[in-house]
């Protein structure tokens, strides 16, 4: 198919960042393809200022799609079948116009080679009735729609009106049919911006449209905070963070605000599997305060498939990838494995999706209540 995103010359490519040279990489809810980079919606709190490319307006593409997928297939974190994807989560919206032939590019791609993994799709754009039929045709895959929605009215803050993604997650809903799942994708919650009383209630009733919510708050990262600062943005915090903020306070409200009544939960692979009918593919069963907020039913689902591994097994999946051959395991439970002596994230990530299993870094260690989340607003501040 033609390149609807034009292709980055060589030149141009080793001009870029390290971080954003990297077309594959592994985050928390799944193995991130980001081939095409680049996006104006402009969210001042947006990961691009993390890989230094807040400035990448306009989108572009590192290589063509076909040679994109490959990459995918063949990275050695990559596992048929099991191995969480997300398509374009890093660095534009997959459904901007010049971007969608790339996403269903891809998406087809995967799906014609037979492939039963998640995707993960997440977007904040306008979607199409045309959309419904392209992705049920689909026959494989695990597709998730995360529809990015915060309510923020500061164009400051969120030029892109939040409306927008509202009427794409009732669009695509709607349907009685259909193979793909769509998720209320609630965030970045942030106290004083968009959690009043009447942002808790709009986003329940839409979240009656949705197979499932999730909620949380903002990556505060140093770059994003000189970002804030530089442009006279009001700061919501006087810290930042390397995980994503939630205070205490905001989460009892967001929980009353839902009262139970419908699918609501704290991490993006619980709803996600969920909406598949399927245990969590993070393991997070085993930390059981994540899980009070659950459907029973899910949570019986994810206590008949938690599997607590032995050393013998975490160093087995390690040493299948270079990254992970210097592990350690310091402590296994019920929750968790503790491990020292990997070099990032990535393999942890890895480990954790080969084993559903939680696998933490005891250099950050999770603190109880906050939920994997940064101490700021929790008793006790830990981070």
């Amino acid at each position: 198919m033609a390149t609807s995103v034009p292709l980055l010359t060589r030149e141009q490519l080793e001009q870029l960042p390290a971080r954003a040279r990297a077309v594959v990489e592994y985050r928390k809810s799944g193995l991130s393809l980001n081939h095409i980079q680049g996006c104006p919606l402009d969210c001042a709190y947006c990961i691009r200022h993390t890989y230094g490319l807040w400035d990448a307006r306009v989108p572009k593409a590192l290589m063509p799609d076909a040679e994109a997928v490959e990459e995918l297939v063949n990275h050695r974190y990559f596992q048929p079948h099991v191995t969480p994807v997300q398509v374009f989560n890093r660095a534009t919206d997959p459904f901007l116009p010049v971007v969608r032939p790339h996403t269903f590019a891809v998406l087809e791609d995967l799906d014609g080679r037979g492939l039963r993994n998640h995707v993960l799709v997440i977007t904040r754009h306008q979607l199409k009735p045309s959309d419904i039929d392209r992705l049920n045709h689909l026959v494989s895959l695990k597709v998730t729609l995360l529809f990015t929605y915060s309510g923020i009215d500061d164009q400051r803050i969120e030029p892109y009106p939040s409306r927008v993604a509202a009427e794409s997650l009732r669009l695509m809903s709607a349907p009685r049919h259909r193979k793909y799942r769509v998720v209320l994708y609630w965030r970045p919650l942030v106290p004083d911006l968009n959690d009043s009383p009447q942002h808790l209630d709009v986003a329940y009733h839409l979240a009656q449209s949705a197979d499932a919510t999730v909620f949380t708050g903002l990556f505060y990262r140093n770059e994003i905070a000189a970002y804030y600062r530089a442009n006279g943005l009001p700061e919501p915090y006087e810290d930042t963070a390397r995980r994503k903020i939630v205070p205490e306070a905001l989460e009892r409200r967001v929980l009353a605000a839902f009262e139970g009544s419908t699918p609501l939960f704290r991490k993006t692979s619980c709803a996600v599997s969920y909406v598949h009918g399927l245990p969590d593919y993070n393991g997070h069963v085993g930390i059981s305060e994540l899980c009070d907020i659950c459907p029973l039913s899910q949570l019986d689902l994810c206590q008949s498939a938690h599997r607590v591994p032995t050393a013998a097994q975490l160093h087995e999946v390690a040493n299948s990838v270079p990254e992970g051959r210097g592990l350690v395991v310091v402590d296994i439970s019920d929750q968790a494995a503790v491990v020292s002596g990997l070099p990032d994230e990535q393999p942890r990530y890895f480990i954790q999706h080969a084993l559903g299993f939680q696998v933490h870094d005891e250099r950050h260690p999770h603190h109880a209540g906050q939920h994997g989340r940064a101490g700021i607003g929790w008793e006790g501040e830990s981070s």
